[in-house]
């Protein structure tokens, strides 16, 4: 898929009951996505939760991928820039604690 997700930005957050950040993007330089909330998975791996809002009793989406590929590229791309941020993270940290 030739899709462009641009302008990823990541927010970590103090994990709780596996959500570890949230991420937003651009897509094909025309629509912003926002809220999207990163999991932990059991394994160590990552998964993507996207924004829903209660109305009474129902949750109802704001947005998700309806495209499998689309999800899977958002997927890697969002995890990929994630744990870029969190080992920049680590290893800022570990250089500070070193001087």
């Amino acid at each position: 898929m030739s899709m462009s997700i641009t302008e990823i930005h990541i927010v970590p957050v103090k994990p709780n009951s596996g959500l570890v950040g949230f991420a937003s993007c651009v897509i094909e330089k025309c629509l912003y996505l926002g809220s999207i909330g990163i999991f932990t998975r059991p394994d160590g791996s990552y998964r993507l939760v996207y924004p829903t809002k209660k109305i009474g009793e129902k949750n109802i989406n704001i947005f998700y991928p309806i495209n499998s590929k689309l999800g899977q590229k958002l997927e890697q791309e969002i995890i990929s820039k994630f744990e870029e941020v969190m080992n920049h993270d680590r290893h800022s940290s570990i250089s500070n604690q070193t001087k």
